[in-house]
């Protein structure tokens, strides 16, 4: 059993995710589905993995109507494990965020 060591509560939510590594090697837009997003950061789901430490720039909508534009830095990557029921994605942490988006995040995940 793994103890559940985040600092930022999560909310279950699928959302598109519009992603572009910030160093702009990829061209053009990827587009992910979150599993879950909180203050912190976000798990994308998705075969096509960036390695550890990379940045990619990130864009998604809430429920509310209010799109989220971040930086973020990949800080796990997990493989498709069907028989753990984890999903193939990347965790993301946020390392930039202006504070409206992080007051629409928060109240994301506090109202769930």
């Amino acid at each position: 059993m793994t103890l559940d060591q985040r600092r930022h509560p999560r909310r279950a939510i699928e959302l598109a995710v519009v992603v572009t590594d910030a160093a702009d090697r990829v061209h053009g837009q990827i587009v992910f589905d979150t599993q879950d997003v909180s203050l912190g950061g976000a798990f994308v789901r998705s075969d096509l993995l960036f390695e550890i430490g990379e940045e990619l720039a990130l864009a998604f909508e809430l429920p509310t109507g209010q799109r989220i534009v971040a930086r973020g830095k990949v800080v796990r990557v997990a493989r498709d494990a069907p028989d753990e029921g984890q999903p193939a994605g990347m965790g993301i942490q946020f390392v930039a965020l202006s504070d409206s988006d992080r007051s629409a995040i928060l109240a994301l995940t506090h109202h769930a």
